[in-house]
């Protein structure tokens, strides 16, 4: 039998709020266990929540963002559960009136075809503590500095059909928060999390199956593995004669395996209801208006920008702008060298390499967009070729200073002087008389050879092109 996957990803992101959705208590990453936790935040009795108009700010731009409906009257409810990072004994979150209606976004397939992906829903709540294992024996500890800390909810339609497309769609979102600069996009430290409601259904079958919630995938890579595995195990159960239960299931990178965590819960589970101590959300058009004139270009608009302004193949145009940062960057630099297709090729490559290399972000690298256009802007005046630039950059890599200084310090000026070239290739022909008679024999192939004696005898620093047309012509008379 032929299987469909059905896949819908409910994506958890950090807004990135000084201060926490429903109290002034700090939201930094990285202090000490409880001291980010204030009476708000850990529901003791007499306190109040009161909401944070920042989070509302971003919840809305990313709204507005994907092309999403912006509800002008929101609720948020209390869902109730006990776990013990949730000292209040339920969370805040909206229910019936999230914030952000229906909106899409459109993600690319391995093909280079688009597909438009359904966005159900985006809705505000606050994130809850978190349980430490580690260095606690048969013992677990609480950690509710996160507890409080703004998220959005952003809840996909079951449009994605393999593991591939909700890799991509989780890609393309993770560059949409980040472009937007609501979520710092930290996977690692579970800024930007995911879980997958994965099922399985016969071909051209119009019901969905059974469906498993894998909760916490934190990187992109886990979740493809973990939704494959999820797929094959949900297909081999059936076609052994069994059936799938729904259910939440964790996912063990160490045995590349999910396993169950609990039984699904429905909504009716958490007897949601309207929260008492915050009223109705209210966001009227000029609030909007004023949040849609703060968004950025977003990434498919430069990128589209990229390959009208600057000439660009959509490949390269989707590299540059896969985030912000680089897609600033490029621009910097091809505005200091005005050759935007070498400035590309330098971005792309070289530097993307050395930042790999070195294991640093675009903000720490040691060459910044104007020291790298000034080394583009002499291979464009032909002050240095294209290799001895790259000789010239990792130079500048470690602080020896900029392209100027460094050709230079180490005389690494391109020989143009036609007149030196010829005299360098003549010695070159006299020295190898046996080659230079079965290049005019026929051997074209031997032509590099007399390019690399050239080269060798100059040490790099003649001018490629003019030695090609020089040698050709002596070669060849």
């Amino acid at each position: 039998m032929e299987w469909e996957t059905v896949i819908g990803l409910e994506i958890h992101a950090q807004l990135n709020t000084v201060s926490k959705i429903f109290s002034g208590a700090p939201t930094a990453y990285g202090a000490e266990p409880n001291r980010q936790a204030c009476p708000v935040d850990l529901g003791m009795p007499g306190v109040l929540p009161v909401l944070n108009k920042g989070a509302v700010e971003r919840a809305v731009m990313l709204g507005l963002a994907i092309n999403a409906e912006i509800t002008p009257r929101s609720v948020f409810a209390r869902k109730n559960y006990f776990y013990p990072d949730l000292p209040k004994g339920y969370q805040i979150s909206q229910f019936e009136l999230p914030i952000v209606g229906l909106g899409h976004l459109d993600i690319e397939l391995e093909d280079g075809s688009i597909k438009r992906i359904g966005v159900t829903r985006a809705h505000l709540e606050e994130d809850a503590g978190k349980s430490l294992h580690e260095g606690f024996e048969a013992m677990t500890g609480i950690d509710l500095n996160r507890a409080g800390t703004p998220l959005i909810e952003i809840v996909s339609e079951p449009e994605l059909r393999s593991a591939k497309e909700a890799v991509a769609y989780m890609k393309k979102l993770h560059s949409l928060v980040r472009y937007l600069d609501i979520c710092d996009g930290n996977m690692q430290e579970g800024s930007f999390r995911c879980d997958a409601n994965v099922s399985v259904r016969p071909k051209d079958q119009a019901e969905f199956g059974t469906r498993a919630e894998l909760k916490n995938l934190n990187s992109f890579r886990f979740v493809e593995r973990a939704i494959n595995f999820e797929v094959e195990r949900q297909i081999d159960l059936i076609e052994g004669g069994g059936s799938v239960v729904q259910e939440t299931r964790l996912y063990d990178p160490d045995r590349d395996e999910t396993r169950s965590m609990r039984s699904k819960e429905e909504a009716n589970d958490y007897r949601y209801f309207p929260d008492p101590d915050l009223l109705p959300l209210v966001v009227d058009s000029a609030f909007i208006e004023t949040v849609r004139e703060k968004l950025p270009e977003l990434p498919d608009a430069k990128r589209a920008r990229f390959v009208e302004q600057y000439g660009l193949s959509d490949y390269d145009a989707g590299v540059l702008t896969a985030t912000r940062e680089m897609g600033d960057f490029y621009e910097a630099v091809a505005a200091g060298c005005d050759a935007p297709k070498l400035a590309a090729n330098w971005v792309m490559g070289e530097f993307s390499a050395a930042l790999n290399r070195s294991e640093v972000e675009l903000g720490e690298a040691p060459v910044n967009a104007e020291g790298l256009a000034g080394l583009i802007a002499r291979i464009q005046d032909e002050t240095i070729s294209g290799k001895i630039a790259k000789e010239v950059f990792e130079a500048m890599w470690n602080g020896e200073g900029d392209a100027d200084v460094v050709i230079e310090a180490k005389g690494l000026k391109q020989i143009t002087d036609t007149g030196a070239i010829d005299t360098i290739i003549d010695e070159v022909m006299a020295n190898n008389p046996q080659q230079l008679e079965q290049y005019r024999s026929g051997k074209d192939k031997l032509f590099g050879f007399f390019v690399g004696q050239v080269m060798k005898a100059t040490q790099g620093k003649a001018n490629p092109a003019q030695v090609n047309e020089r040698l050709k012509a002596k070669l060849d008379s």
